[in-house]
């Protein structure tokens, strides 16, 4: 079953608030019966605002935040007061997540860092009072500028896991299975294809109190980067994960032509994710002897780093910690 608490994908309706109108007002005061004018600008209206929190890792609480509406600026007021601002509101989001224009589907900008900040939609200005239109053959302004109308529009926000390590393969390649036994993660695992429905992230220990952080793709087939099985729901995941580890098990019926459908599927999708550092691991080598797995060298990809493993044995696995780490170092 899938993880409901795991959405990377939210439509929400973004409008920030208007700016306040400035002020018509006269200095009138005892003994100044013609003071000029004095109305005070109109407060900026509310921004909407992301901000990056590294303590969230999905869009859930956002997920039935249908509209986000930012407070109104105050208007102007007489003794050259301004209006207060509106009040921003702030939508806090995990690190990876892009802020897309719903109908144009151009990409406004992405948080990467814990408290980055990057506004939304930008409050409208607040008007200028009449005090500031005063000139030498105006003495006595009696108009203010209005508010400014603040913006309203669709916004998707879109996640992307932020790893160091992202699993590559097909689906029940052995992806969940070497993550709960290398992490504390718990994913679901079972011997039938599509296991994983949502991706799955856990922090790895290595020597001397450091980690590096993997991330457990649902699993690609062929035809995926136009929208097969899961499609391109999930690809967008790796493209911020720094290493891409090939997972193909030892019983596949061709190891090479494995790799070329999975390299291919994400070339279609982004050609830049061939340009990550890549590394092959054939899963499920408890099956094999050593006799046997001398003749499968010979039909593995040499332009990459391999390594035969099994999560159930832990065979060679402190071996691919080590080629991960040194990868991730170089």
């Amino acid at each position: 079953m899938a993880n409901p608490n795991f959405i990377d994908y939210v439509k929400l309706c973004s409008r920030s608030g208007r700016g306040g109108a400035g002020s018509i007002h006269m200095r009138r005061e005892k003994h100044v019966p013609k003071g000029g004018p004095d109305g005070g600008n109109g407060g900026r209206g509310g921004h909407v605002i992301l901000r990056g929190n590294s303590q969230l890792w999905t869009l859930l609480h956002l997920k039935y935040k249908k509209h986000v509406l930012a407070e109104d600026g105050s208007n102007g007021e007489g003794g050259n007061r301004s209006g207060a601002e509106g009040e921003d509101v702030y939508l806090e989001v995990p690190l990876g997540t892009t802020a897309k224009d719903a109908e144009t589907g151009e990409i406004r900008f992405e948080i990467t860092e814990d408290g980055e900040e990057k506004i939304l939609t930008k409050g409208g200005r607040g008007g200028l009072g009449n005090a500031n239109f005063k000139t030498p053959t105006n003495q006595t302004p009696r108009y203010a500028q209005p508010g400014e109308e603040g913006g309203e529009e669709w916004i998707i926000l879109e996640l992307k896991l932020l790893a160091d390590v992202g699993l590559v393969g097909f689906p029940n390649a052995g992806k969940s299975t070497l993550l709960s036994v290398l992490s504390a993660a718990k994913p679901e695992i079972a011997d039938y294809a599509f296991t994983t429905l949502t991706p799955n992230l856990g922090v790895i220990p290595y020597r001397d109190h450091r980690s590096f952080v993997m991330a457990d793709i649902p699993g690609i087939i062929e035809g995926a980067a136009e929208g097969k099985g899961l499609g391109t729901r999930f690809l967008r995941h790796i493209e911020r994960n720094s290493i891409l580890l090939f997972m193909i098990p030892a019983d596949s019926k061709d190891i090479q032509e494995e790799y070329n459908i999975l390299r291919n599927e994400l070339k279609k999708y982004n050609p830049e994710l061939l340009d990550k550092n890549r590394i092959l691991a054939i899963t499920k080598s408890d099956l094999l002897d050593d006799e046997l797995m001398a003749e499968m060298k010979k039909e593995i990809p040499q332009e990459l780093p391999s390594l035969f493993i099994s999560s159930m044995t832990n065979y060679q696995l402190e071996e691919l910690k080590d080629l991960i780490w040194k990868t991730l170092q170089d």
